[in-house]
């Protein structure tokens, strides 16, 4: 019986190390470990395909998403084109405000826009930073036409985003 259990143990354990694991603050993956900022209590984990992390936030009916991906599009596509990539299905596409800022180090784009998919508009404020060959593409994308109160909060989330070995 005691060996039944420790082989359960030990089992449950390998399993638990072989996927994403995120403990509110770090996520690790095979490819990648990064921190992240305080995840407000409004806002509620969610599972959204190609994402690392997904939250919707009530309050601002918004939806905050980071995506991560090594290997693929990093050094050499330029940071204003992997933004765009990010709005290749959506139209009426309006650039709202767009800078290069330091983030962990390298430079990253902030982008804020209003775009349209399937003709409903949406506000997104998007941080798209390449390091170490990948690239980390954040998104708050709310249903006004404008900045919500919520966004406050993205930014410290982003903010607080560090890679780790």
């Amino acid at each position: 019986m005691k060996l039944r259990l420790s082989a359960l143990a030990l089992c449950a354990a390998l399993v638990g190390c072989g996927g994403p694991q995120f403990d509110g603050h770090v996520f690790r993956n095979e490819d990648m470990a990064f921190r992240v900022g305080p995840i407000p209590q409004a806002w509620r984990p969610i599972q959204v395909s190609g994402s690392l992390l997904a939250y919707r936030d009530d309050r601002d009916h918004a939806t905050i998403a980071l995506n991560g991906r090594c290997g693929k599009d990093g050094d050499d596509v330029p940071l204003e084109a992997l933004t765009h990539h990010l709005f290749l299905q959506f139209t009426d596409r309006e650039v709202k405000s767009q800078e290069v800022l330091s983030m962990d180090g390298r430079d990253a784009m902030r982008t804020e826009m209003v775009a349209e998919l399937d003709g409903v508009p949406k506000y997104f404020t998007v941080f798209v930073l390449k390091k170490d060959g990948c690239v980390y593409d954040f998104l708050h994308i709310a249903e006004s036409s404008g900045p919500v109160s919520g966004q406050a909060e993205f930014e410290r989330f982003v903010n607080g985003f560090a890679t780790l070995s």
